[in-house]
């Protein structure tokens, strides 16, 4: 039992060593799916905001408390210096 519990340590050192090794060239590749979805996301939680026609805006608009913290970051992120919805949703 000590010998299992002596070599436990180093071995989850070399587990550690082993995903880090594996996983850092991709993690910027998957920060920027994650970014890419959640502006597919907001995207979708906003296009009756925006004047696209969404069959799902009675779901949606209970997401759209959730979405006002992240609001200022995703319209620049889009290129979009100012709000697009000044009067709604003002967030600058």
């Amino acid at each position: 039992m000590t010998l299992l519990a002596g070599l436990r340590a180093p071995l989850r050192r070399v587990e550690a060593g082993l995903r880090e090794f594996y996983v850092a060239p991709y993690r910027r590749t998957f920060a920027r799916a994650q970014r890419d979805e959640e502006d597919l996301f907001m995207m979708l939680v906003l296009s009756e905001a925006l004047g696209v026609p969404n069959p799902a805006s009675g779901t949606t608009l209970e997401l759209l408390p959730e979405m006002l913290d992240r609001m200022h970051q995703w319209h620049l992120r889009m290129g979009m210096d100012r709000s697009p919805f000044e009067e709604q949703l003002a967030c600058c």
